[in-house]
């Protein structure tokens, strides 16, 4: 019997983090965007090395990094032997270096300042909620 179950419950547990992954995305490229207009409402400029970045921009690569990060969790969940665990490490690791570029830019400070705030702000939402669909 627990043969006939166990494909049920991996495409259960799949869809669940599909679900909950794009949701996450979905909710990260809003936050992003937000906080992307939130600066520019208190003056930060979105200019880097001369050229501004658009607004939606923030939605649209944090859309596609945050695709990218559930390709992984879906990938871990089936070739790792703790899903979860190596998730959060590689995600952890991956969002620190994505704030290398945003403090070598050619940019203000207060503009590197809103780019890694958006890189974190992403990572706070997406992360968490992939990993609690990955088993431990």
């Amino acid at each position: 019997m627990s043969v006939l179950t166990a494909p049920a419950a991996t495409t259960t547990r799949t869809a669940s983090l599909i679900l909950g992954g794009l949701a996450a995305t979905v909710a990260a490229s809003i936050a992003t965007s937000a906080v992307a207009t939130a600066g520019l409402a208190v003056g930060i400029s979105l200019d880097v090395a001369g050229a501004p970045i658009p607004v939606p921009g923030f939605a649209s690569l944090t859309a596609i990094f945050s695709v990218i990060g559930l390709v992984l969790a879906l990938v871990l969940a089936r070739t790792a032997r703790s899903p979860r665990t190596a998730f959060v490490r590689t995600t952890v690791v991956l969002t620190a270096l994505s704030l290398v570029p945003d403090v070598l830019v050619d940019a203000a400070t207060a503009t590197k300042l809103l780019l890694m705030v958006t890189h974190l702000v992403a990572a706070a939402i997406v992360i968490p909620v992939i990993a609690r669909r990955l088993a431990a």
